[in-house]
Order: C-alpha cells, then structure tokens, then sequence
C-alpha cells in the first residue's frame, strides 16, 4: 500500500467515525497535528504508534505498515489556491524576511528546525472573532564554518 492509499483508508475510517484529529490525539495520548500529518502521509510513525492509529481507526495492518514508511515530502511548488493554505504562504511571503531577520539577530545564522520539531494549533475565543493560535516550535540549527 502506497502513502495516497494509506491516506485515501485514514481518511474514509476518521470520517465513518464522525472523529476530529482533537479526539484521535487525545485518545492515543498523541498530538492532533502530528496524527494528522502521519495521515496524511508526511511524516511517518513509529511501529508502535503505527499500530495504535490503524487498530483505533479499525483499519487493516497494511495500513500501519504504510505508515511506518518514510515519506518523500514533496508537495505542489504552484502558489496554493485553498483560502486557508494561500493564507499560510502569505505570512511566509509577507513575513518570512522579517522572520529570519529576527531569528539571527537572536540566535545567530542558522535556521530552525523542521525535524526537531513541535506545532499546536489552538482556538482562542474572542467577542470580536475567534483567534487562530499557532505555535511553532523549533530547535535552531547554526551553520558551521570549516
């Protein structure tokens, strides 16, 4: 079974279920935005926690075997056209320069990791509008010299 299969049985068990990545997280003593991104085949899962989705989702163990496998994270390079998505590339497109300036005048040259890596997504309420909350959390890694 291939990452896009693995993902079509995830997605079709989390749906039939009526469940939310909030409840699949919660459940499994895991994070929402992790299960989620193991789903939907970016990153891969441990055995064990491979094992714990599939039998939660009561999908078969071809899917926990797709799971364990280590994606190859491409995605479309085009300017993406969901709101929510388009959204996320502007802050990076708006902010992104601003970003880094800020981060190397705190911690030097260096980047911050996407493999040493958490992220929370939380809902703040407020009477004027709901807030999204995103936290991003990141070892940063300095270039070497040599």
């Amino acid at each position: 079974m291939d990452k896009l299969a693995m993902t079509d049985a995830l997605m079709a068990a989390k749906l039939a279920k009526g469940l939310s990545w909030e409840t699949i997280g919660s459940d499994l003593n895991m994070s929402p935005v992790w299960v989620a991104s193991a789903c939907l085949g970016m990153n891969s899962a441990p055995a064990e926690k491979a094992k714990a989705i599939a039998e939660y989702l009561e999908v078969g163990p071809e899917v926990a075997t797709a799971l364990e496998v280590y994606p190859t994270k491409v995605w479309d390079q085009a300017v993406p056209t969901d709101p929510l998505i388009y959204r996320l590339y502007e802050v990076v497109g708006v902010y992104g320069d601003t970003l880094k300036q800020v981060i190397q005048e705190k911690f030097g040259d260096g980047i911050m990791s996407a493999i040493d890596f958490s992220m929370e997504v939380d809902k703040i309420e407020d009477p004027k509008g709901d807030r999204v909350l995103l936290t991003l959390n990141g070892k940063f890694l300095p270039y070497k010299s040599w």
